[in-house]
């Protein structure tokens, strides 16, 4: 009998695990990676041969379909066999982290891998990160520089070792290592290189470590104002990696749940509820926090004194993450730990926020990706995504996948990044490589589009515009296997498709069309996206409209009402939340994206909805300007910190509340039972409760996000989805 396994059964143990199976259980035949399938052969006990494979599956190994075959060879016992190439439908399982087994050896002075920093086994380490291609088998991985030493092979051929067929195994005497360089780019050596690292970190020097799919700069936490300013980004937060939960506990409140994922193997960034160390976030109500995932952190902790680092992605703002020595050093951080093992895969860390069992990725990466999302199309699709932190995807066989987190496409390594990740995703997944079609946001201005006609020329394949919003909404109803669906979708802007600026938008949504139920008035947006990164002119369009002035006066705002007529028009509830954050004084200046909506939040979670406001709206438009002027009519001093939570929630929760009723009136009156929430708005916690609130009280079913990014990370996946629909249709 011929059995084939799909799903993630690469580089997961999964084929030594069938080879003691195998023996326990007397069967003769073989097993050997075929493609990115696993394929055994055996003679007899068949069903209970599965059962026990079943029970005893490795930790990360998953198995999504088992095709049998009948086959009459015979076999005089059971090996494993070199892997042949195959079908290509990569379920290449992600980069976790460093099992129990894999730490105790890093600490036992007895174990040839004592503080060995790449210590790894067929259950843990990188996966992903330094794959090039399948079969999965180390001459196809970046391990390919390092051979084998007579100890480590003994162990690779030992059907009964741990680390039997393990692909990247490797020791001290056969594997990579770590130097130390100064600021110089001197070669300080490998000596005690982690030990001296952390001696510079203690004391308050600047460093930067190569990890497994990239570079991190880092600094203890006490050095975080010293590190903001030489890194120029003042306000914007930063990710702590604690020594351990612990540590954790002294810099945020940790619920059971978010215990869990903390100490899972796929070791994101989870935010969570701060009560220490506002520098790392200011403003906001929540903290970045992650636990050690690979050798070299343990190591690097073990030595040093502070019990939490800044742990952030180098590189330029903006720009894709460094993953080359050569690269690294236009850092000017005082110190560098670097390994000799190359990157093929850059892949950030994952940050994901937890709510009600839900998990709303704000960037799902390393850990998560390249797992896939079933479909109901089997068209190969590629999408490319919007603008700002992107994703691309690619659809074949019923699957879907995601590339890691992109970052802003109008930078060129981005870009390029973009490009290499779709193509490494090709590679993995299509034995002959060949598109359907391909797809990109209707933005004329994302340079996202540049890849996606790249691709669309090079297959001669169609290239689909999809409106943003609609993607968005797409998005969610693939994550919650549904075909249609009245949605909010809320974010900072899209492309709309009558040329505006859409972000407040009620949707009734499916594959194949949708409509625009509902949306908030536009605001002109002045000088364009200069509005955006100054959330004062959007405070003084909003009064010029109603007559009176605010933050400009004189010359300033005579130039700026002259641009009022001219100016782009936006729908967006991120621009109404990023007016009335500067409005009420909480956040005047933009350092970075989404800002002073971001510091809103805080704001909503502490007030209660105190203040009452007339909504109106006229056509499906909501009357937003208006409810700016009935806040302005009934603030007639300066307002302490309680006083503003109040006026934000009422403000917010009157807005909410209508976008809401809009949702619900449509669902009940087309038969559709349920409304969601999307967008990058829809991270925010007060708002996605305050529709959930309206929702369950109309008794409908609320929807939300839980493995598709909430915001612009997940609307390749909303592309793809509506063109392999209407394609198969």
């Amino acid at each position: 009998m011929k059995l084939i396994f799909k799903g993630i059964v690469q580089g997961v143990g999964f084929r030594p695990t069938i080879y003691r199976i195998a023996q326990d259980m007397n069967l003769k035949g073989y097993v050997l990676n075929k493609g990115s399938e696993v394929e055994v052969v055996i003679d007899k006990h068949k069903d209970a041969f599965i059962d026990r494979v079943y029970k005893q599956l490795p930790s990360i190994a998953h198995i999504t379909e088992i095709i049998e075959k009948p086959d009459k060879r015979t076999f005089s016992d059971f090996q494993i066999l070199h892997s042949k190439e195959g079908e290509k439908q990569s379920l290449i399982p992600p980069d976790v982290g460093i099992c129990q087994n894999c730490l105790r050896e890093l600490f036992d002075p007895q174990d040839k891998r004592y503080q060995f920093p790449f210590t790894n086994c067929t259950v843990c380490g990188a996966r992903f990160s330094l794959i090039k291609d399948v079969p999965y088998d180390r001459e196809r991985t970046s391990m390919d520089a390092f051979p084998l030493c007579e100890s480590c092979e003994k162990e690779y051929k030992n059907p009964l070792h741990r680390r039997y067929h393990a692909q990247t195994i490797s020791c001290p005497t056969c594997g990579p290592s770590y130097r130390l360089y100064d600021k110089q780019k001197k070669d300080l050596g490998d000596t005690l290189a982690i030990k001296r690292f952390a001696t510079q970190l203690d004391a308050g020097k600047i460093g930067v470590i190569k990890s497994w799919g990239g570079m991190h700069l880092c600094c203890k936490i006490e050095t975080i104002d010293l590190f903001r300013e030489w890194y120029g980004r003042p306000q914007k937060a930063f990710a702590v990696m604690v020594r351990n939960l612990e540590a954790a506990a002294t810099y945020g409140t940790i619920t059971e749940e978010e215990k869990k994922v903390l100490l899972s193997k796929s070791k994101p960034i989870v935010l969570v509820k701060k009560i220490g160390a506002e520098q790392a976030s200011p403003g906001l109500g929540t903290i970045g926090l992650f636990l050690p995932y690979t050798g070299l952190h343990y190591l690097l902790f073990s030595h040093l004194q502070t019990d939490a680092l800044v742990m952030t992605s180098a590189n330029i703002p903006g720009e894709a993450m460094i993953t080359t020595d050569k690269e690294v050093f236009s850092i000017d951080a005082d110190f560098y730990l670097l390994h000799n093992r190359s990157i093929p895969n850059r892949i950030d860390d994952s940050v994901l926020r937890l709510w009600k069992g839900h998990t709303f990725f704000l960037r799902k990466s390393r850990g998560y990706i390249p797992r896939p999302l079933a479909v109901m199309y089997d068209k190969t699709i590629l999408s490319v995504g919007a603008g700002e932190n992107i994703t691309g995807a690619l659809s074949h066989d019923n699957n879907v996948f995601a590339t890691q987190y992109i970052g802003n496409s109008k930078h060129y390594s981005t870009l390029t990044f973009l490009e290499e990740s779709l193509r490494h995703l090709m590679k993995l997944t299509i034995t002959t490589p060949s598109l359907d079609a391909v797809v990109q946001d209707m933005h004329p201005a994302y340079d996202s589009r540049r890849v996606a006609k790249i691709f669309s020329d090079e297959f001669s394949v169609p290239l689909f515009d999809v409106q943003h919003h609609w993607a968005h909404a797409a998005s969610l109803l693939v994550d919650n296997k549904l075909d249609e669906s009245v949605v909010i979708a809320v974010d900072g802007l899209g492309y709309g498709s009558d040329g505006a600026f859409w972000g407040g938008e009620v949707l009734a949504s499916r594959f194949t069309d949708f409509t625009r139920v509902g949306h908030l008035e536009p605001i002109p947006l002045l000088g364009g996206d200069q509005a955006t990164k100054d959330p004062r002119r959007l405070v003084f369009a909003i009064f010029h409209k109603l007559g009176s002035e605010k933050f400009f006066s004189g010359d300033e705002a005579h130039i700026l009402s002259k641009l009022m007529d001219s100016s782009p028009k936006s729908t967006s509830l991120g621009r109404v939340l990023d007016a009335l954050s500067c409005y009420l004084n909480i956040c005047t200046t933009r350092t970075y994206d989404g800002e002073p909506a971001m510091k809103l939040e805080p704001y909503l979670a502490l007030g209660k909805p105190t203040y009452a406001f007339d909504v109106n709206v006229n056509g499906g438009v909501i009357g937003t300007i208006d409810i700016f002027r009935q806040l302005d009519e009934q603030i007639q001093r300066p307002l302490n910190d309680q006083e503003k939570a109040d006026y934000a929630c009422s403000f917010v929760k009157a807005i909410v509340s209508t976008l809401s009723q809009l949702a619900i009136a449509q669902a009940e009156t087309t038969g559709i039972d349920t409304v969601g929430i999307t967008g990058g708005v829809s991270y925010n916690i007060p708002i996605t409760e305050m529709v959930e609130r309206e929702v369950h009280k109309a008794g409908l079913r609320f929807i939300v996000h839980n493995k598709v990014p909430n915001g612009d990370g997940g609307i390749s996946i909303g592309q793809n989805a509506i063109i392999g629909h209407q394609l198969s249709a």
